[in-house]
């Protein structure tokens, strides 16, 4: 029997890249990559379940979980994790000195659901006592006009979310001081550009993530595996060769980045940073599977459901496919 022929969405990783060019097999799979960008991955899986396999948004994947029937279900292979303290980016001519500042202040956002913005919600409520309700939302596109959001959200009452005016744009409302803030996954461009009252609410953001993970021993997960339920269903083999393959994906990347002879990405201070990296979080700090990561699907559960996004909370035990919970040694 043939391999299946199966798309596969997932963003260019140097831990994606082993299963892009065929170093690394799919058991049993015979896979038709595409290498897209988050946004556009997430909409067209939520909107259309436009793939077999594909990354998705830990967040909206967690709303159609808690809804039932979700077209996707999940893979502990996560994909994309983050300190989420790089994302929250100020007017610095605004008062704006610390995060109790930002009560009261309105706050861009180009989805309210986004995992990164659950995550900063949660760490700025918990860490400062800043609740979602205290900020004024104001969501729209970062670059472009309007933006939807991907997956249809209901959100509690006492929030204050405000639509951007037709026409504007969330990077331009930063640029003119329209806006006090913005909180999101990528940095808004005037930022890139340098804007002169423009910068990040934790100016050391690689201090402040190393002072959370020390008392959490969280590293933020974004992004999940999920492939098509009626796959899984029909093919009980599929969700364990898929877990299997990117595990090894990402051990081929990790031993290539760890290969001083000649550096393997284009940025200084690779040793160094890999090592500090080791010293605070161990040999694998980018882990996959539910065992290791458990304290964090269930915070960032926690924060889901307290921020109004799930109906219900869920367990962990319901985002993933049963085979990928366990796994066999010698």
């Amino acid at each position: 029997m043939s391999d299946l022929k199966l798309s596969l969405a997932m963003g260019n990783y140097d831990r994606t890249r082993a299963i892009l060019d065929g170093r690394v097999k799919i058991d049993g799979v015979d896979p038709v990559p595409m290498l897209l960008s988050p946004e556009e991955m997430f909409f067209r899986a939520f909107r259309h379940q436009a793939f077999d396999i594909s990354e998705l948004s830990l967040s909206s994947y967690s709303i159609s979980v808690a809804r039932g029937n979700p077209h996707y279900v999940a893979i502990p292979v996560f994909l994309s994790r983050a300190f989420r303290h790089t994302s929250v980016y100020i007017r610095t001519d605004k008062g704006i000195n610390k995060p109790e500042d930002l009560k009261g202040r309105r706050i861009g956002i180009a989805e309210y659901q986004l995992s990164a913005n659950v995550w900063v919600r949660g760490i700025l409520e918990e860490d400062f006592g800043v609740k979602p309700s205290d900020v004024i939302w104001v969501r729209g596109g970062m670059d472009t006009p309007g933006r939807p959001e991907k997956i249809k959200v209901d959100l509690p009452s006492d929030l204050t979310i405000e639509e951007a005016p037709a026409g504007s744009t969330l990077n331009g409302m930063l640029a003119a001081g329209e806006i006090d803030g913005f909180i999101g996954p990528r940095w808004p461009r005037c930022f890139a550009e340098r804007h002169p009252h423009v910068g990040r609410l934790f100016a050391d953001s690689i201090g402040a993530a190393e002072d959370f993970y020390r008392r959490t021993r969280v590293f933020p997960i974004m992004h999940v595996l999920g492939v098509r339920r009626s796959l899984a269903e029909e093919f009980p083999f599929l969700p364990a060769a898929l877990f299997k393959a990117f595990n090894e994906s990402k051990r081929l990347a990790q031993d290539a980045l760890a290969d001083t002879s000649a550096t393997k990405v284009t940025m200084p201070f690779v040793e160094d940073t890999l090592n500090r990296a080791h010293a605070l979080m161990g040999d694998d700090p980018w882990s996959y599977g539910v065992q290791g990561n458990a304290h964090v699907l269930n915070k960032f559960l926690d924060y889901h459901a307290a921020q109004g996004l799930s109906p219900r909370r869920v367990q962990i035990e319901e985002l993933f496919h049963p085979s990928t919970l366990e796994a066999y040694s010698l």
